[in-house]
């Protein structure tokens, strides 16, 4: 069944021609030739399943980027622009995104945070071949939660990532949320030189640690950025890590702050203190009051300057006052009494494999004893972590034995933060935890979504080191 649904959704460069001309995501110029004007255009003429503003048509290409003044950086994007082009769904609806390969290496779209079937998780070799250079795929799904989510390829994840590969999906609420303006924030920290040039993604050494940290940090492509807010108005602002190393430790001084929802699951309202620990692939969503006009506070990451906020005049009405609460998403309330745990134990594998060569990436991480083994440009065919049984309710315990912080990611589910021994935790939903060094933290959920689900480390060189396992839900795997 799997295979047929899969065939499916493949798509040639012949099914191009006829397209009508409507919502843009694509853009390399070479495409005109077939008649998408500007860069990319919608397809089908009638789509009575999928809204047409939810119908999209999305082209990852080569483009050059100046992130360093004066210099020009050879990057991937998505949709002719960095951050790739944002997409927009309401909860509850289908999306559909057509996505056409026109790099010169294979890849895929993961929907990351969002609930769907296996089919449309773009895993290569688990949820779907990788996508060949030229090629197209379908990503067709409903939409369950609102909230803030990414999408990158998980195929050469370092480079491609790296190169910034990377975009927001938005999800809107049903109903209006009670915010009037919003500001999407992407924070990427790029591996390039006093060039502009690249440098190693992933470093061995480095892998082994924290992970290989880039020098450039970036706000939607741009080094300390002015983000300009209306005066005493109260702006949604989503901020997305689509770093593939970096954890910023966020801290806003001076600003009337709150948070209204952590991996775009939504939380009681809570102000704003110190300091939020972002990791890679985590999302957060403050509410600002925007400083008085001409006044500049900044965004920090520790005690360096990402940002600064500047209050400007208002140029339309907006309110002063918090909005209420966002609506909860339907996630499944794990039955903690009936509950089966799991333990889950990250470590450091102790020895580097032999990388001399440039084979296979070193096996420096492992879950439980296994690391994943060559990266994901091949097929992995050993056993899950741990197979679910669908429809039962799990806690997982996840224990970090190494002194590097890991933040952990679920595919397909959304599981519950329960509590931890290093710090004190409101329970929330979540897809990604960052695990603290030696910190032991719960996590629960129901196995309510079948399929082998990946479960992985955030940090991206930790993920294609060893620090990746599967989890299967139902009869998913048979081995």
């Amino acid at each position: 069944m799997r295979k047929s649904i899969i065939s499916m959704q493949w798509l040639f460069p012949g099914d191009y021609m006829g397209f009508t001309r409507r919502q843009v995501l694509g853009g390399i110029a070479g495409l005109a030739v077939v008649g998408l004007g500007a860069g990319g255009a919608r397809i089908w003429l009638a789509r009575p399943q999928v809204a047409a503003e939810h119908d999209y048509e999305l082209i990852a290409a080569p483009m050059d980027l100046e992130l360093v003044p004066g210099h020009q950086t050879p990057a991937l994007v998505y949709g002719h622009r960095f951050p790739g082009f944002e997409i927009r769904g309401r909860q509850g609806d289908w999306l559909r995104v057509r996505f056409t390969n026109k790099l010169d290496q294979p890849t895929t779209i993961h929907w990351h945070g969002i609930r769907l079937p296996i089919e449309m998780d773009g895993v290569p070799y688990i949820s779907q071949p990788p996508i060949p250079p030229g090629q197209s795929f379908i990503y067709q799904f409903k939409t369950p939660d609102a909230g803030s989510y990414w999408y990158h390829p998980h195929l050469m994840s370092s480079e491609q990532l790296g190169r910034g590969l990377v975009g927001p999906l938005i999800i809107d609420e049903r109903e209006p949320s009670g915010f009037t303006q919003e500001k999407i924030l992407c924070l990427k920290t790029w591996h390039v030189d006093e060039q502009g040039a690249f440098t190693a993604f992933s470093v061995p050494r480095e892998a082994a640690r924290e992970g290989t940290r880039g020098s450039l940090s970036t706000i939607n492509g741009v080094a300390t950025p002015v983000i300009e807010l209306p005066a005493g108005q109260v702006t949604r602002v989503r901020l997305l890590n689509l770093d593939n190393t970096v954890t910023y430790r966020l801290n806003l001084p001076g600003c009337e702050a709150k948070i209204y929802a952590i991996d775009g699951h939504p939380v009681e309202p809570r102000d704003f203190v110190d300091q939020y620990w972002i990791g890679p692939g985590m999302r957060l969503e403050l509410a600002i009051r925007g400083p008085a006009a001409g006044q500049e506070l900044s965004m920090r990451d520790g005690v360096v300057r990402l940002a600064t906020i500047r209050g400007v005049e208002p140029t339309k009405a907006g309110s002063a006052d918090w909005p209420a609460a966002l609506p909860a998403n339907p996630v499944s309330e794990p039955d903690l009494e009936k509950a089966e745990t799991i333990n889950f134990k990250f470590e450091w594998v102790g020895a580097m494999t032999d990388y001399s060569q440039g084979q296979q990436a070193p096996s420096l991480w492992q879950i439980n004893g296994v690391a994943w083994q060559g990266g994901e440009e091949h097929k992995h065919s050993g056993p899950p972590l741990a197979k679910l049984e669908l429809g039962k309710s799990y806690i997982f315990t996840l224990r970090n034995m190494t002194q590097y912080q890991h933040p952990i990611h679920l595919h397909g589910m959304t599981f519950k933060v329960l509590d931890s021994n290093r710090r004190k935790i409101i329970p929330y939903y979540s897809d990604t935890y960052l695990l603290g060094k030696n910190e032991t933290a719960r996590v629960a959920l129901v196995a309510d979504n079948p399929g082998l689900w990946m479960f992985h480390c955030h940090v991206i060189d930790h993920m294609e080191t060893g620090l990746m396992g599967t989890i299967a839900v139902g009869d998913a795997w048979c081995g």
